[in-house]
């Protein structure tokens, strides 16, 4: 069974990188989502196992997102540049695992598989 995962990312080439990357590796992907309210419209589209979240959309910070995830129990990654993101996106976000922007390919899977509970053993590719 796939697991589904939203992707809410704004940059075009950097949601479509993310999207293609996570096909091959097994996972259904949702959106990806530019904007809070097309991330929000997706929520109740698919059954989610874990979420990909860009801090800064189009239309504003993704917290509303956030909110709605975590109302839901679905675990989410943050994909941001912001050392902080909750600064930016609130503490909604404070505790969520950040795996950067760019994304290191390892890290980024090795988070979901924490996320959701299916892994762990995955080591994660950290820059030196």
């Amino acid at each position: 069974m796939r697991k589904t995962v939203l992707l809410v990312e704004d940059e075009f080439l950097i949601a479509m990188d993310l999207k293609l990357l996570l096909e091959q590796r097994g996972w259904r992907v949702t959106g990806p989502a530019a904007t809070v309210e097309e991330a929000l419209g997706l929520l109740h589209d698919e059954l989610l196992a874990v979420a990909v979240l860009d801090v800064t959309l189009r239309d504003g910070a993704v917290t509303r997102v956030a909110e709605a995830l975590r109302a839901q129990n679905v675990p989410f990654v943050i994909a941001s540049a912001h050392r902080n993101p909750e600064r930016q996106g609130g503490e909604v976000l404070a505790g969520a695992r950040n795996v950067g922007k760019p994304t290191e390919v390892q890290d980024l899977l090795a988070a979901l598989e924490e996320a959701t509970g299916s892994g762990g053993s995955i080591p994660s590719a950290r820059k030196a």
